[in-house]
């Protein structure tokens, strides 16, 4: 609260001035153009769209209006329908996230793929991420960058990053809310108001959501809101506020065996019960951004804060106190040299952050014990960029990047004897792109790229006691592909292989906490394919493009990962990802506003678990079933069956290093038959 006084006071005391003095020397806009004009910090979907064309590279807008005409609690549920993203349910909103493979062998929070909310970092500043603060009900759309196509956000990770963008007032104005329910006691309240006054705007949104948990022990609840706070200085200037917080509550069932998961999948890890295993966190986001635009250029720049607490009682009971700062400027100019198009993007990006970790015993029913250890973790990330897109051609366009970033770790041990130390890296990532826009709705992209990570505080262990002697995961991409659309079609289409330095894999067995070491050579290499088609129309409405159709949607992710002669594991497959992955439904849409159909998730072969190839999980097929009804545009509908045939099946692991050497707890099961129902309205 004092933190919130204080942000507020600073608002009074130096922005609102600044706006008054801003107002006497920028031309005013009328209130019609406030109402209608898009806001200059807040990207339309239409705009987002507009900008990934520029990218020669895998790159994704998913508007709210795929993913909230369902059941959308969790990361899964708004990216299941973009290929080369994986997205493995465990508990809660608790996930494993893998994009082209990175994080496999992060068996808990998340690693290689940086998260955003409106460009305000989610991760910590060492590269530490998690998924509960993530509020699907809160968003416009979400932006996926793959690997380097990520450098707009200073990402430097083989994931890329996903950015989740609220609305601004002058995109959606009004009442709203929402109502969804549904198996295992959940349920779901969210509400959110929006306007424009004059030369301002805000938007305003917070939901409260419960579960029992379809496991044993995984109940939770959540209390989340965003909001934000526009000023229009004129046609040409605006600066906005957010504001974000998030009080989360959620037990964790933990892991079982194989058989466990396949016969029993309701039961949760004994001693998960028996200590009361938790992760809670408590965290505040404050930020501003401003953005400039002049005759042929356009200046963003911004300041971020972040305070969270995380109380996480497990094996052990950690309480953790983050506390990440930064700031950000880009710069994009567009223009013509020697009478060609030229576009060029240039930033930098500050994250800096501490976290005081303190680790406790955990005694039965996660009561706090001795104190074990306590580390004070200081990152700090300084990084810089450039990318430029000559058109040598009227369409095609020569794309060349840089990034630089350097990147310091620095432990003090203040208790217990977690070994300290200071280190520094400097990483340079180079990127040459072709895109080729065939067609004003066609383009063919191709590009040769290197991202590079520097490890966080959780690396190293007991592999060398010393977190200073992990290095950095440096990946060198080639990706070719093409994206597009017809009325009756879109697609997206990208094949890619990385040849991976240093990958930050699970070298120890020790269960779901693994000890991460360095892997020599490794090779990622994919395809993945998206589309949706029009199978059939006209089926009994004949009314041109208001006709209605039988549409078909698909995404499917191939997948190789594997060690590249490693002196024990040779060329086996790395551990944590399937092969294959299918997502695919077919759904009737009628004019009149209803639409309905089934859904089909398929794994069809299983995955090992360990790097020594020795075990794998289970193939399964889940059938659902989803119904939707838009009486009008401010109400709709929405009934969600899922897993219909009740099957058992394995939905996430936590990867090791010898099967045989480590316990056989590494086994999540998925959640079986459930329905949803919900309904939206605005006004």
């Amino acid at each position: 609260m004092k933190l919130v006084l204080s942000f507020g006071a600073l608002c009074a005391a130096f922005v609102l001035p600044a706006i008054a003095a801003a107002q006497e020397v920028l031309p005013a806009i009328t209130v019609e153009g406030d109402r209608t004009g898009n806001s200059l910090t807040v990207p339309t979907v239409e705009q987002a769209e507009r900008e990934i064309r520029h990218t020669p590279g895998a790159v994704h807008v998913v508007p709210d209006t795929q993913y909230k005409n369902q059941h959308a609690a969790t990361l899964k549920d708004v990216l299941d329908y973009v290929p080369g993203v994986i997205v493995q349910p465990k508990w809660g909103e608790d996930t494993r996230l893998s994009i082209r493979g990175s994080g496999l062998s992060r068996n808990f929070h998340l690693r290689s793929t940086q998260l955003f909310m409106d460009g305000i970092p989610i991760n910590t500043a060492d590269g530490y991420g998690d998924f509960q603060e993530i509020d699907p009900s809160a968003y416009r759309f979400v932006e996926v960058y793959k690997g380097a196509n990520a450098l707009r956000f200073g990402a430097n990770a083989l994931g890329g990053a996903i950015n989740f963008v609220t609305p601004s007032g002058r995109d959606v104005q009004g009442i709203g809310g929402s109502i969804d329910a549904g198996s295992f006691g959940f349920y779901r309240l969210q509400a959110q108001n929006a306007g424009v006054f004059g030369p301002a705007d805000y938007f305003i949104t917070g939901s409260y959501q419960s579960q029992d948990g379809f496991r044993q022990h995984s109940d939770g609840e959540s209390v989340r809101a965003h909001a934000n706070l526009g000023y229009r200085f004129s046609e040409n200037a605006e600066t906005r506020f957010y504001i974000n917080s998030n009080t989360i509550r959620q037990r964790i069932p933990g892991e079982v065996t194989r058989d466990a998961a396949l016969t029993s999948p309701r039961s949760a890890n004994a001693d998960n019960v028996v200590r009361d295993w938790q992760r809670n966190i408590d965290s505040l986001r404050l930020a501003n951004k401003t953005t400039l635009r002049f005759d042929d250029t356009t200046v963003e720049f911004g300041l971020f804060y972040l305070d969270r607490h995380l109380k996480h009682p497990i094996s052990v009971w950690l309480d953790f106190a983050y506390e990440d700062y930064g700031g950000f400027a880009r710069v994009v100019n567009e223009s013509v040299i020697a009478g060609r198009r030229n576009r060029l993007v240039a930033g930098f990006t500050i994250h800096n952050g501490t976290v005081d970790a303190q680790v406790f015993g955990n005694n039965a029913g996660a009561v706090k014990g001795p104190l074990f250890g306590r580390t004070l973790d200081k990152s700090q990330n300084y990084s810089g960029y450039f990318e430029n897109a000559h058109y040598f051609l009227p369409d095609v366009a020569l794309v060349t990047a840089l990034q630089y970033l350097h990147a310091v770790r620095d432990r003090t041990t203040l208790a217990g004897a977690s070994v300290a130390g200071v280190v520094a890296h400097d990483l340079w990532s180079p990127k040459l792109g072709l895109l080729w826009n065939v067609d004003p709705a066609w383009q063919v992209f191709a590009n040769l790229s290197r991202s590079a990570e520097a490890p966080s505080f959780g690396e190293g262990g007991a592999i060398s006691g010393d977190f200073t002697q992990i290095r950095p995961q440096v990946a060198t991409t080639f990706e070719l592909g093409t994206r597009g659309r017809r009325p009756n079609f879109t697609w997206d289409l990208a094949i890619y292989h990385a040849s991976i330095k240093n990958e930050l894999q699970c070298l120890s067995a020790g269960g779901g906490i693994c000890d991460i070491g360095n892997v020599p050579q490794t090779i990622h290499r994919g395809i993945e394919i998206g589309f949706g088609v029009a199978v059939m129309e006209s089926l009994f409405t004949h009314a041109g493009a208001a006709s209605d159709k039988l549409w078909l949607n698909l995404a499917y992710t191939f997948s190789d990962f594997r060690f590249d002669n490693h002196p024990v594991f040779g060329n086996n497959e790395l551990p944590g990802a399937p092969r294959h992955f299918i997502r695919s439904e077919v759904m009737y849409r009628h004019p009149g506003g209803l639409s309905f159909g089934p859904n089909v998730e398929l794994v069809p072969s299983a995955y090992f678990v360990d790097n020594a190839n020795t075990v794998r999980t289970d193939a399964f097929a889940l059938l659902g079933f989803r119904a939707v009804y838009e009486a009008n545009k401010n109400a709709v509908f929405y009934l969600d069956a899922r897993n219909l045939t009740d099957v058992s099946y394995i939905s996430a692991v936590s990867v090791t290093n010898i099967f045989a050497a480590g316990p056989a707890n590494l086994f999540n099961p998925g959640s079986g038959r459930a329905i949803y129902a919900g309904f939206r309205v605005s006004y």
